[in-house]
């Protein structure tokens, strides 16, 4: 008989959602895609003046912007103009003025309503209708930056020159510019390496596919093979791993001594620096020696873990194979984790969206830009009546220019809260995710261990079943649970933002972000425990967080020693599945099998598509040993309890699998007359 727990958590968190989104329907987030010109007008947009035509900005000095990268967030003191194309010449104002035929070509740099035959060049100048001078550019981002490069010798270049006229009388350094964009080499040594791993992704996906879903069947054939042979696929499972690493570390040695005597090879890794050709690093041998050594250190520490957990393993192997058979009996369960990633996508991607509308939900801000010294300097300025004001008198060359998007409002004042809200509700969302499936996962397997005679006793659809009693009766509790989390992991956050604020307070910071951390990891052991007390009892959250922690404390040692051990060997498990994956990615991907070595895509980085698919086979490797790690966390819960509750008597029978009964050495009444 079960009833609603946590019903005022569960309203408060019904009307936090619909608050959600509510933040979310605000912004315009046009104005992060397309580029803003000085009158805040999107460039490239259709329905503004400057139509699809004008899709890239220009800037008329770039001398005057710190960095490509603040471009890319501020404004610079400089005008901007929507153009067609960005310059790909160097020209200078007066060059052009005095050339009929270059006149054209320049004025799609200007200001609308530039006439060269009434104007003089220092009447275009005084104005600021037009650029003093064009230089060679590439579009980036949608903005016109200088295209820097850097000829043999370490020589700066814009467009193959090194010194050129400004349009001023004054000749400029290519280095000046370099010194203007300082990070611009970073950003497009940065934009490179991007674009060759965007090719290595375009040419290998389908490979990458392939590769994820062997993960998957790989997973899937060790889940049923563990089933049926749980004890000897944990040692075949042991012994594969050790194997596996040992490899490694042959193939590490091998590569290390093929090496020897190589020209360059006997480079550090510190002396090569930070190389975009991560290649470079495989060919020196202190690579390889890192990579044997950390290898080697994980071996023994395997080794001597399996040789004092020995009688251990033992005692796990029992419980897994009781979870497998559970899982056997709920192959359903298996699937559920693709219900929670698909949830746990939604909630990232409506985070990602309201973040994007709020930093765009403000209004175009003017502030006056000048040159010389100025009391009007970055004051709020309106541009339809700027001229008309006494500021253009006093400063002659002052201009409004659009800021940044901001506003004056209580809402524009505030919108930090609001952002921060979307975060705080990020988390909330995503640990309730996370927390359901807990739950649902808990009350399938908890029906399978409390049905006495199995599987006839084991209800229909567990796992719908389980899932609707979470949503009916347990909303309010796994809110309440997932709250607690999501404060904690907040709190945290802003730790790591003081962190990087606060740098005289590193100490404390430290010791901050240390004791939140243990916090955090505490309360997700408890809330899971407090979860499968909610599954089997249908209890409030704090009565059920209650009611697990002082189970788990009155045994303490089983909880350390068998728990403990079945999540090492369930790790050791996805270990073994991304190894296998791993390993034959790379001999395939690097093109050390010979006979599949025509049909292996060439790529600029074959360690793209191998670390793809690592990462790809650990999440989907995690996804299914999840299940059987919440299987197994249940069933012990329920075993606890089965131990104190019971006595194997008429009345109280144990409700644990005749396996387990051996183990403890322990027995039913019924089951003990029955042998006699």
């Amino acid at each position: 008989a079960r009833g609603c727990t946590d019903v005022f958590c569960c309203i408060l968190f019904i009307l936090a959602i619909l608050g959600y989104f509510a933040v979310g329907i605000l912004g315009d987030p046009r104005k992060v895609i397309y580029p803003t010109d000085s009158r805040g007008q999107f460039c490239g947009q259709a329905g503004t003046p400057w139509s699809k035509k004008k899709p890239l900005l220009f800037y008329f000095n770039i001398l005057k912007c710190a960095s490509p990268l603040t471009l890319l967030e501020f404004q610079c003191p400089t005008t901007q103009l929507c153009v067609e194309s960005c310059p790909t010449k160097h020209m200078t104002l007066l060059k052009a003025y005095l050339n009929k035929g270059e006149q054209e070509y320049y004025k799609q740099f200007c200001k609308e309503g530039v006439d060269f035959s009434k104007m003089s060049a220092p009447e275009i100048l005084r104005d600021g209708l037009c650029p003093s001078m064009l230089m060679s550019s590439k579009p980036f981002t949608r903005r016109c930056l200088p295209a820097l490069s850097t000829m043999k010798g370490g020589v700066v270049v814009v467009g193959n020159e090194t010194i050129f006229d400004n349009g001023e009388g004054e000749k400029v350094n290519a280095t000046d510019f370099l010194d203007a964009s300082k990070k611009s080499n970073v950003v497009v040594e940065a934009r490179q390496v991007a674009m060759r791993i965007f090719e290595d992704y375009t040419v290998s996906w389908y490979w990458i596919l392939i590769g994820l879903v062997i993960a998957m069947v790989v997973s899937l054939i060790f889940i049923v093979l563990l089933r049926y042979l749980a004890g000897i696929m944990i040692w075949v499972m042991i012994v594969m791993v050790i194997l596996v690493i040992g490899y490694g570390i042959f193939h590490c040695a091998m590569e290390y001594r093929s090496l020897k005597g190589e020209p360059g090879s006997d480079v550090t890794i510190r002396d090569l620096g930070l190389q975009t050709d991560f290649s470079v690093y495989l060919q020196i041998r202190q690579t390889w020696l890192a990579f044997m050594i950390i290898l080697s250190i994980v071996e023994v520490v395997v080794i001597l873990l399996l040789i004092f957990l020995r009688k251990r393993v033992l005692i796990a192997i029992a419980l897994i194979k009781e979870a497998s058979r559970a899982v056997g009996h709920v192959m359903s369960s298996l699937f559920y984790p693709l219900l929670t990633f698909a949830l746990l996508a939604l909630v990232i991607a409506y985070w990602a969206i309201t973040a994007v509308f709020l930093s765009t939900s403000n209004e175009q801000v003017y502030k006056v830009f000048n040159t010389t010294e100025c009391n009007y300097s970055r004051d709020t300025c309106n541009p339809e009546t700027f001229n008309t004001t006494n500021i253009t008198a006093r400063c002659p060359d002052a201009e409004c220019l659009f800021a940044f998007y901001g506003g004056e409002t209580y809402y524009h004042k505030y919108l930090i809260l609001f952002q921060f809200y979307n975060v705080f509700l990020f988390f909330w969302c995503a640990n309730f995710v996370t927390a359901l499936g807990q739950v649902t996962l808990a009350g399938a397997f908890a029906s399978y261990y409390w049905a006495f005679k199995k599987p006839d006793d084991i209800p229909a659809n567990p796992i719908c079943s389980s899932l609707g009693r979470a949503l009916r009766y347990h909303t309010g509790s796994l809110a309440f649970g997932s709250l607690i989390l999501s404060l904690v992991q907040v709190i945290r956050v802003l730790l790591e933002y003081l962190d990087q604020k606060l740098k005289d307070v590193i100490i404390s910071c430290f010791c901050l972000k240390c004791c939140f951390w243990c916090l955090e990891k505490f309360i997700k052991f408890l809330n899971r425990n407090a979860y499968i007390m909610v599954a089997i009892y249908g209890k409030s959250f704090c009565t059920s967080a209650r009611d697990a922690f002082f189970l788990l404390m009155r045994n303490i040692i089983r909880v350390a020693v068998l728990d403990k051990v079945t999540d090492f060997l369930l790790f050791l498990g996805k270990l073994l599945i991304v190894g296998i994956v791993g390993i034959c990615s790379f001999f395939f991907f690097s093109g050390r099998i010979k006979a599949v070595e025509q049909t292996a895509p060439s790529l600029n980085y074959y360690w793209v598509p191998i670390l793809t698919v690592v990462v790809g086979s650990y999440l989907i490797a995690h996804g299914f040993f999840s299940v059987y790690a919440m299987c197994v966390d249940t069933l012990f819960l329920c075993f606890l309890e089965d131990l104190e509750r019971n006595d194997g008597t008429a009345e109280r029978p144990y409700f644990m699998s005749q396996n387990l009964l051996t183990i403890l050495k322990k027995s039913n009444e019924d089951q003990a007359k029955t042998v006699d």
